[in-house]
């Protein structure tokens, strides 16, 4: 007997009231069900602190009460006896595709809460968040490829439950050599950028919050999803880069080992200005900065072209942004104290006339 015929046979019979009154009694009790245990969970949680509870009622409320309704259903089906077996043919193909549509929602939802319960123990907000990042990237994409796995399996048990698609499947394959061989190449690419994904999840080249300079871009590692990675760019422009650019191609990883790093200012000046006055400066200006660690604070001559004398200031900071502003601070300090106690030592251009060397009012333009 066909689908159509079972379905017509089921809402003719007589019995079809039966069935339904044990659902309604199924759906009752499973929402019971449902509601003691998250009364008990919300009592537990309320005299906990850990964060697994709280990760059990956000995210596994809803999952969990479709999961129960369609376990009472089966119970109820169970209960119910159907002499001619067409009800029973029909109700088991239904409840069999929610019991699999139910339990792999189910086990998404157990990801997102093992994966909620332990990023919440590592805070990336804090100054040294190496580790932090580290957990966070790898707990993401792990738990977004095994997400992936869920569905892919869920997906194909729930056709293999209809013996129409199961043997135009078996068929189609079977006939269809050409077009796999085909169907192959064309997902070659999004199999090659999963591979990345979960190569990025256990090498870490990149890490959540990493800064980064990609095609001449700096900016931060924003999200990593199994296919790509979304940089957020200073001025807030977003960067999308799939996931194999960071296997193949080079880049700049500023945090690989550490977020602290060295900021470098470069400073031009005449060569009779005396270098040891720059160096106590620097002192003074890092020593009432707050945004220097404490580390570094160095100057060097580390060039001396045709007319001026090149010196590098290197001082360090706890991360990129703030080594950025401290940069700009110590430059703009340091200028001024140039042109406030040794304006003439600033570069000029000389001519010399009848033997003799005159500096010239012009500032030397480079």
């Amino acid at each position: 007997m066909d689908l159509k015929q079972q379905f017509r046979t089921f809402f003719d019979s007589d019995s079809t009231f039966e069935y339904i009154v044990l659902a309604g009694m199924a759906i009752a009790l499973s929402f019971l069900v449902h509601y003691v245990i998250f009364k008990i969970l919300k009592l537990i949680d309320r005299k906990s602190d850990a964060e697994l509870w709280d990760a059990i009622l956000s995210k596994g409320f809803q999952s969990t009460r479709y999961f129960l309704l369609v376990i009472f259903l089966f119970i109820a089906k169970g209960v119910f006896v159907d002499a001619e077996g067409d009800k029973e043919s029909v109700i088991s193909d239904i409840l069999n595709i929610s019991l699999i549509a139910t339990f792999a929602w189910l086990l998404v939802s157990t990801v997102n809460i093992i994966r909620a319960s332990m990023l919440s123990r590592y805070d990336t907000n804090v100054a040294n968040n190496l580790h932090a990042r580290k957990v966070h990237t790898q707990f993401r994409l792990l738990g977004n490829i095994l997400k992936f796995v869920i569905v892919i399996i869920a997906i194909g048990l729930a056709l293999m439950t209809f013996d129409g698609i199961r043997q135009f499947g078996v068929s189609l394959l079977a006939s269809a050599g050409i077009a796999g061989i085909i169907l192959g190449f064309a997902a070659q690419k999004l199999i090659a950028t999963v591979l990345a994904g979960l190569q990025l999840a256990i090498s870490q080249p990149i890490r959540l919050d990493d800064v980064v300079i990609v095609e001449g871009e700096w900016g931060k590692v924003e999200e990593m999803t199994l296919t790509y990675v979304v940089i957020a760019i200073w001025d807030k422009r977003r960067l999308v880069v799939p996931s194999t650019y960071f296997i193949e191609k080079p880049f700049q990883n500023w945090t690989r080992v550490s977020s602290d790093l060295l900021g470098t200012v470069f400073i031009y000046t005449d060569y009779r200005f005396p270098v040891d006055a720059l160096r106590e400066e620097l002192k003074k200006i890092v020593a009432k900065s707050d945004l220097w660690d404490e580390k570094v604070a160095i100057v060097q001559v580390t060039d001396s072209k045709e007319r001026t004398m090149e010196m590098r200031v290197l001082v360090s900071a706890k991360d990129s942004p703030t080594a950025w502003d401290l940069r700009v601070e110590v430059r703009e300090k340091l200028i001024g104290f140039i042109q406030r106690e040794y304006p003439e030592m600033l570069p000029v251009s000389r001519i010399e006339i009848q033997g003799q060397s005159h500096s010239s009012s012009e500032t030397e333009k480079e």
